[in-house]
């Protein structure tokens, strides 16, 4: 017997073998795109059906990204927002390249105009103003029209006495838009001067992820400053700080816990808990005003 001897090996026709694929096929379980999604902190594979309004790893507990109408129906009472500046586009002030077709690429991922959703609603029966950005829209950068809404909102909310609750999350000034971006920090930075000398209540929530011209400017000037567990807020990025100072950084560097043990973040709230947690705030807030106009 030949152990070491070259084996035979008999050839299958084209129709034969496409016969095969198919039963092969027919076999295998046939599973819909989309059904499924991987939690970047646990890495396991989720069914999309086990993930609750609250966008919760059921696994690791970790906190998906939300979009403004899944954050609304979980932080406003049902039917009570209104939504200011809706139709508000931006334009291209600096005529930076194909940053139209940009902006109509993440019109279309994300279902809104801009990266920032504000309006007023009623949590617990009391009235605030809500301004929520949304990571979908080109990762919440700052452009002209996000500062403009969240600018106006905060206007609205000086004017008609009323407090003001800001969701952020943001990789930073927009790009394509240069100076007239960096300007945005300065406009909603002085609205909100004018409602702290109301002395009007601004909470500030802070999400994954909250950096650059956002966290320097109006995500820091909360009168509370509240976060989801685990969210990264910084101002530069972590390589950027490294190659800077050149030493290791601390575990768990710019996270929300970190932030926390250091005097920057105020409470961090499971966001099962956010909404009773900014009721709760608004009750108190409300008990002041009503005793400050005796």
């Amino acid at each position: 017997m030949n152990l070491f001897g070259k084996k035979n090996y008999f050839s299958i026709d084209n129709g034969e073998r496409r016969g095969n694929d198919r039963k092969r096929a027919r076999r295998e379980p046939s599973i819909p795109d989309g059904m499924w999604i991987k939690c970047n902190t646990c890495k396991a594979i989720i069914y999309k059906k086990e993930v609750t309004e609250y966008k919760l790893c059921p696994n690791c507990d970790a906190h998906f990204r939300m979009s403004p109408s899944e954050r609304i129906a979980v932080t406003c009472d049902e039917g009570s927002f209104e939504e200011f500046d809706a139709e508000m586009k931006p334009s291209n002030p600096m005529d930076y390249p194909e940053y139209e077709q940009v902006v109509l690429k993440a019109q279309k991922k994300s279902g809104i105009l801009e990266g920032v959703v504000t309006g007023r609603c009623k949590i617990y029966g009391y009235d605030t103003v809500i301004a929520i950005m949304d990571s979908h829209f080109m990762m919440g950068s700052m452009g002209s029209v996000v500062g403009e809404k969240v600018t106006r909102a905060v206007e609205y909310a000086t004017k008609n006495r009323l407090p003001i609750i800001i969701f952020t999350t943001s990789g930073g000034a927009r790009m394509q838009e240069g100076i007239i971006s960096l300007m945005q920090m300065a406009k909603v930075s002085e609205a909100l001067g004018r409602h702290d000398e109301a002395g009007l209540l601004y909470v500030t929530v802070l999400t994954d992820p909250t950096t650059g011209g956002v966290t320097a400017s109006f995500a820091m000037l909360g009168d509370i400053i509240l976060s989801e567990p685990k969210a990264l807020i910084g101002f530069a990025g972590q390589r950027v700080i490294k190659g800077t100072i050149h030493q290791e950084l601390p575990e768990g560097f710019q996270r929300a816990e970190f932030q926390l043990e250091h005097g920057f973040v105020d409470r961090i709230v499971h966001r099962e808990k956010m909404r009773k947690e900014l009721g709760r705030i608004l009750r108190l807030h409300s008990q002041k005003e009503s005793e400050e106009m005796k």
